[in-house]
């Protein structure tokens, strides 16, 4: 992946899309800074946990915006969230999370809300990059309550 967003890096310099080429930069520069920090060459998983958290940042930043009343801020945070999911796996659809859920919830043997931990431990590394977490905990939530 880091090849990928590498590449990409300079198909927008030769192409001078200033915009995109920014967005590039900064989750390459994320990666880096995660490698230096940890002392470790991060692989594709890593990667995808570092987009993944740049995405939810975005999405955060995102909807303070819009609260905000600054639809110019919020414009420029969607674009970056549209050329983040570019090097996001396919997204889950909603049958899929809940099928994954349920699957994880009866091999844990989760029956209550102490067990939120092992059934999100059990789908975080199926789900990374794939689904947003926020909402898949709550789906979990309404799952052991009800």
């Amino acid at each position: 992946m880091k090849e990928q967003l590498t590449a990409e890096m300079k198909a927008c310099m030769k192409a001078k899309n200033k915009e995109r080429l920014t967005v590039v930069r900064s989750l390459l520069a994320a990666i880096k800074q995660v490698e230096i920090d940890n002392q470790v060459d991060v692989d594709d998983a890593g990667v995808l946990a570092i987009l993944d958290k740049a995405m939810k940042q975005r999405r955060d930043s995102h909807q303070q915006f819009v609260d905000a009343d600054r639809p110019d801020l919020a414009e420029q945070e969607a674009y970056e969230m549209s050329v983040i999911q570019d090097f996001m796996p396919q997204p889950l659809s909603e049958a899929e999370i809940v099928a994954l859920i349920e699957e994880a919830m009866a091999s844990s043997g989760a029956s209550s809300m102490q067990d939120m931990g092992k059934v999100m431990g059990l789908l975080k590394p199926k789900m990374q990059g794939r689904a947003d977490m926020g909402e898949v905990s709550k789906l979990i939530k309404a799952k052991l309550a009800g």
